[in-house]
């Protein structure tokens, strides 16, 4: 199962505060056994909410609203993507984390996979979506 691990954000990430060097190499090593484990998909840190913008939809339009977002709390500061065979195994991974020594909050939630749509994904869009993403992989 593929899993999205999700780093939410803080006031230090949010009012631009980079990472230390210490902190940036301890993620790597991180990263590293991830990688070698077969774990690690993608991984990115993501700017403040400060550079980013917002698009709501409804009645037929939509709306942009600039950053900075208040909500601090519902903010994300980065991400993983992973490939596990569970829930426990995506937790096991975080719990050996650089997080742990820090006052972080991290989310997990699984990706939804092809199957998982059942009938309403028909045989034309499976093949539509599979076409897609080798597309995709091509160009990186």
């Amino acid at each position: 199962m593929r899993v999205m691990v999700i780093v939410k954000a803080n006031q230090e990430s949010e009012s631009g505060v980079l990472p230390s060097r210490e902190i940036l190499t301890e993620m790597g090593k991180f990263n590293e056994e991830l990688v070698k484990a077969g774990v690690m998909l993608a991984g990115e840190g993501l700017h403040s909410s400060a550079k980013g913008v917002r698009v709501k939809f409804g009645g037929g339009k939509s709306t942009v609203t600039d950053g900075p977002f208040t909500e601090t709390k519902e903010l994300i500061a980065g991400f993983w993507l992973w490939q596990v065979k569970s829930i426990e195994e995506a937790i096991e991974w975080i719990r050996r984390s650089p997080f742990q020594k820090g006052n972080e909050e991290i989310e997990i939630r699984r990706v939804f996979e092809a199957e998982d749509f059942g009938a309403n994904l028909t045989p034309e869009l499976r093949a539509q979506e599979a076409q897609q993403r080798e597309r995709v992989g091509a160009k990186h």
